[in-house]
């Protein structure tokens, strides 16, 4: 019964368009024109109806089902002896389904509506329901037969659900009333079919002329458009029912009468005209919407206007159809009202507003967070959330879903990318609706903080490179308020006053340091230059001051001190200061060294002069041994005067990095027999020894530079020895140098006076001596051994002493040994 008879439905089709002719065909398919049906539709055979191609009205119609209904899927199919055809579907995608697994089969061998409340507990099915491809098994079902007017059952119109009893016998009858839609829909088709076999068949058409127009009457009253047929001239020729009401015109009345005049308002008469002249001309135009004059007032009318041609192709006709759309317009423009009114709100809105599913599929938002995020709202609906999130975030929107189930509110700022890949920081405020016979859905509200966060970022940046600048520099900075209470200090200045920096926060920083004068006297609060320049609101800067570390020790410091302003107003005082210890003590050490010097210059220029002034005076002429001993006398203190220059210019080589040296194998034992005979007058009359003590050994050294060195250290052992004492001269072989090679080791080692132990380093540093007082006969000028750590230093050795005060002094010294080959 339920087997697809495609001849059967065509024989009864051309059997309905037997008494038609082509005019009456082509009057009913504009009419159908009317209902969303195209002229070209009306024309196609009925075999689209059976086919499996898309069909928007029947899929509308299919997903209507669903929804009166409350179904997971629905379906319209046809179905033949072993598969059943689905020509529209809501919920799924497949095209097809074998018979046998469908509940249609069943409800096709009745003949009636089929209602299965739970298909788990019915026999015919599968214990977890009824299969649907591409779908899982559903509970409920609910169907109905297609029947055509030719009580021929020609498909099914079906609903189901995945829970049971979802549907009842009302679900039916709504089911029956749209399935008599559909085969009215269908038939529709076999009308059509059957104006396209009229119009073949013309000369049939016309013998049922009469017939043709009695059908054509009652067509035009039993639908509910509004025709009217004018003529050529624009004078009303018929009128159907729908329209006669609602113009309140009577057909007898209204032959003959120009419809413009009494259908149209006078606004709109002389454009209507001109389009009355263009159909006469041949030419389609509409739909046009114009208010009609009409009995109960004026009334909107949707209509389109059409050339009808007779059997010679000439206009015969014209023919006005349209709809009343007075309600539909009212209810636009307060639907219009109503979502301007909401639009207005939620668009106005400078925050985002969306919903999403409980699953987090967005549902709606405003344009503000379309145009932010970089799309048309249209492109975001219906997409993940989460998808336009980075994964952190988006891991925390999901927990916030799930934190909804029990809870009313969510808050949190996540990540959301623009199109352009760009993330803006939101937060969020999200919130769980449920609405009467609604899914729950949920509401989120937004506020854009990526400028706010970026700003709070950049001020943190800036107060870390701040942190960073104060930490970097080496003078103390700290910062007090307008009580003088320090409220921050970097890490040079705490370690200067010997503090932890979070030991000092919030101290008066005043009684922390004991802020004094030069002299030693301490400032009191009011008198503290720094207090003063913070109540006057001024800079300041103090040289000479002494500041007290947290041992008491007192530092002498240099400080400037400047307003710490904060939107126009004095907050607090910055204040730099600087230990100067280090300064003062190379100050002082330059002042001995120029003292020195002076002395070493004045001492043998003093002694030159002297000489020079005997031997020109004529007074030793008589006396040559005295004027060869001031002779001798003269170039001696000019040897001391250029042994003194040439130490100055040689350290201040050294110290550029300039000093030359000329690298070669050179036997140790040579070097100290070299320095002892230069040594050997000087010793002589100091009444001092010199012994040799070395084992063979080679160095590879600047010999000159070398010499240099051991004459230093040799000239020093002189001064500070006791006449009848001797110098010891040696070289041995050492470990190693620094580098790990093979050394030397040569030493020079007196009995004299010895140095004190906490001077045995610093005695290397420049303008340092044992002793640096003027008065000190053994002169010096404190360049000496600083000359000779640079020269050894530059040859890859070390040089350092050792000292028992008044039992003598012992200075080594290594240098790199030469190889087997290089003192070949």
């Amino acid at each position: 019964m339920g087997t697809f008879l495609p001849e059967l439905c065509q024989c009864q089709l051309h059997a309905n368009c037997t008494i038609l002719t082509k005019g009456a065909r082509v009057v009913l398919g504009m009419l159908l024109s009317q209902f969303g049906e195209s002229q070209e539709v009306f024309l196609r055979s009925e075999s689209m109806v059976f086919d499996r191609n898309p069909d928007p009205a029947l899929d509308e119609l299919t997903e209507l089902a669903a929804v009166v209904c409350g179904a997971d899927y629905a379906y319209l199919g046809w179905m033949d002896l072993s598969r059943l055809w689905f020509k529209a579907r809501h919920g799924f995608k497949a095209a097809e389904q074998a018979r046998a697994a469908t509940a249609c089969q069943w409800m096709l061998e009745k003949g009636a509506p089929l209602l299965i409340e739970n298909a788990g507990k019915d026999p015919r099915f599968p214990p977890q329901g009824i299969p649907l491809p591409g779908a899982p098994p559903c509970l409920s079902y609910a169907g109905v037969p297609l029947v055509r007017n030719t009580q021929l059952v020609v498909g099914t119109l079906a609903v189901l659900a995945r829970n049971p009893n979802q549907f009842t016998a009302e679900h039916l009858r709504l089911l029956e009333f749209m399935g008599r839609q559909a085969t009215t829909r269908f038939d529709l088709y076999s009308r059509i079919r059957a104006q396209e076999q009229a119009q073949r068949a013309r000369q049939r058409s016309e013998r049922a002329l009469a017939v043709e127009r009695c059908f054509v009457a009652a067509t035009l009253d039993s639908i509910p458009a509004l025709v009217t047929v004018l003529d050529t001239a624009g004078r009303i020729v018929r009128m159907n029912f729908p329209c006669a009401q609602l113009t309140g015109l009577s057909l007898a009345a209204s032959v003959g009468r120009p419809f413009v005049d009494e259908v149209i308002e006078p606004a709109d008469r002389a454009w209507a005209a001109e389009k009355l002249s263009e159909a006469a001309c041949g030419q389609v135009s509409g739909p046009h919407e114009t208010t009609w004059r009409a009995a109960g007032g004026e009334k909107r009318v949707s209509w389109t206007l059409r050339p009808l041609k007779g059997p010679n192709e000439e206009i015969q006709y014209l023919i006005v159809s349209g709809q009343d759309v007075t309600g539909q317009r009212q209810m636009e423009m307060a639907l219009h009202s109503s979502e301007a009114r909401y639009r207005e709100v939620v668009e106005n809105s400078l925050g985002f507003v969306f919903t999403c599913s409980v699953e987090g599929r967005l549902t709606s938002l405003n344009a503000f967070t379309a145009e932010t995020l970089g799309y048309r709202a249209g492109a975001l609906a219906g997409r993940l959330l989460a998808e336009l999130m980075e994964p952190a975030s988006a891991s925390a929107f999901q927990d916030s879903l799930r934190a909804l189930e029990t809870l009313k509110e969510w808050q949190g700022a996540l990540l959301l990318r623009r199109s352009d890949g760009v993330y803006r920081r939101i937060a969020f405020r999200s919130r769980r609706i449920e609405l009467p016979g609604e899914r729950p859905f949920i509401l989120t509200h937004g506020l854009d903080l990526t400028e706010q966060h970026q700003a709070e970022e950049a001020l943190h940046s800036a107060m870390r490179q701040r942190e960073l600048i104060l930490e970097s520099v080496g003078d103390g900075i700290y910062g007090i308020d307008l009580e003088g209470k320090l409220t921050f200090i970097n890490e040079a200045g705490a370690r200067i006053l010997g503090y932890q920096p979070e030991q000092l926060s919030g101290r008066d920083i005043h009684e922390v340091i004991r802020h004094s004068r030069g002299d030693g006297t301490r400032y009191s609060k009011s008198s503290s230059p720094i207090l003063q320049a913070l109540r006057r609101s001024e800079p300041i800067r103090m040289r000479d001051e002494i500041f007290r570390r947290k041992d008491g020790v007192e530092i002498p410091v240099e400080y400037s001190a400047n307003p710490l302003l904060e939107e126009g107003r004095v907050a607090g005082m910055v204040v730099a200061f600087q230990d100067v210890s280090e300064r003062r003590r190379l100050e002082k050490m330059k002042d001995e060294f120029i003292s020195t010097v002076s002395h070493e210059l004045r001492t043998p220029l003093t002694s030159l002069r002297a000489s020079l002034g005997l031997i020109s005076s004529g007074s030793l002429n008589r006396r040559p041994e005295k004027q060869r001993h001031m002779f001798e006398m003269a170039i001696e203190n000019c040897d001391r005067i250029i042994r003194l220059v040439n130490d100055i210019l040689d350290f201040d080589r050294v110290e550029r990095g300039r000093l030359p040296m000329e690298r070669k194998p050179v036997e140790a034992v040579d070097l100290l027999r070299m320095a002892a005979a230069g040594a050997h007058r000087s010793a002589t009359q100091a009444q001092i020894g010199i012994r040799i003590e070395a084992l063979p050994a080679a160095v590879v050294a600047d010999e000159r530079r070398i010499l240099q060195v051991l004459n230093e250290l040799v000239t020093n052992a002189i001064k500070f020895s006791d006449p009848g004492t001797s110098i010891l001269l040696a070289a041995q072989p050492a470990a190693s140098t620094a580098a790990g090679a093979l050394a030397v080791c040569f030493i020079v080692e007196d009995q004299g006076c010895g140095i004190a132990p906490e001077k045995l380093e610093r005695i290397f540093e420049r303008f340092q001596q044992g002793d640096a007082s003027d008065s000190r006969a053994m002169g010096g000028t404190g360049l000496g051994l600083a000359l000779c750590r640079s020269i050894v230093e530059q040859h890859g050795g070390h040089i350092w002493a050792e000292s028992t005060p008044g039992k003598g002094s012992k200075f080594q010294f290594t240098l790199p040994a030469a190889t087997l080959v290089e003192a070949k």
